[in-house]
């Protein structure tokens, strides 16, 4: 595997459950569609599955509505898996419902005891070194932890900060190729992507910051035209995956998936 941060061979996935409709949201703009959100999920799992990777895919977990948003329970390195705590107390029993699923894949597993959190959706792994954003959902504690446990495997972490009122770090950026960084011109301004060539997401479509590469594919939230063309006279090849649905949950394309 020449680049392991945009080439894959696995990714695991979870079924969106109906309990999705009491999923954790930090603005009210409408209840998902159970059906659309579905639908919109086969699509994305379907366009991994078109790079010639393995999905394994979970079931739903009708006690856990936001379980379909797998990254924030593990961080996937060639290394190693590393089981996160998560900043949302409801979500903190979905991390033992994938540790099975993980250790079926990998000899070693590693996980944050704590008392810090951390969260999947704060960790971009670029090809120089492994991205956290401190959150309301990720803490120095969370980040400290998981600069013991990836320093043994001999990798370089550093700490950056996510913008106030942003969800996650990743809720504003991506990883287009080892070197290249898709962002919100917000995010850029904190100087935390110094050294990286950075692609502007377009003004009014923050959103589609949160894509993601995976081998010869970048998969896009649809409906960012002006994005998803940079995007396309850049040189990469975009699918657009629907996420109006994930949306009204603070999902994005990221969220979706644990690549490795």
């Amino acid at each position: 595997m020449s680049n392991p941060t945009i080439e894959f061979t696995r990714a695991i996935t979870r079924r969106p459950a109906s309990s999705i409709t009491e999923g954790l949201r930090a603005e009210d703009i409408g209840t998902p569609d159970l059906g659309q959100m579905l639908k919109d999920h086969g699509h994305y799992v379907a366009t991994l599955k078109r790079t010639g990777a393995e999905v394994i895919e979970l079931p739903p977990l009708e006690d856990y509505p936001d379980a379909v948003f797998v990254e924030d329970t593990a961080l996937c390195l060639p290394q190693g898996a590393v089981l996160m705590r998560p900043g949302a107390p409801s979500r903190m029993g979905e991390v033992d419902e994938m540790e099975p699923a993980l250790r079926s894949v990998y000899d070693d597993v590693r996980r944050i005891e704590g008392p810090g959190h951390i969260e999947g959706g704060d960790i971009l792994v670029t090809g120089r070194e492994i991205l956290v954003g401190r959150s309301d959902r990720t803490d120095a504690a969370g980040v400290a932890e998981l600069v013991d446990i990836v320093s043994e495997w001999g990798l370089k972490l550093r700490e950056v900060f996510t913008p106030p009122g942003v969800l996650h770090f990743k809720t504003d950026c991506s990883l287009l190729d080892p070197d290249t960084i898709l962002s919100t011109k917000r995010l850029d301004a904190s100087g935390c992507f110094e050294g990286y060539r950075v692609l502007h997401v377009a003004e009014g479509e923050e959103a589609a910051a949160n894509s993601i590469r995976f081998n010869q594919f970048v998969l896009c939230p649809a409906g960012f035209p002006r994005t998803a063309a940079m995007l396309r006279e850049s040189g990469f090849d975009v699918v657009e995956v629907n996420n109006s649905e994930c949306a009204k949950l603070d999902g994005g394309m990221s969220c979706l998936s644990l690549r490795f």
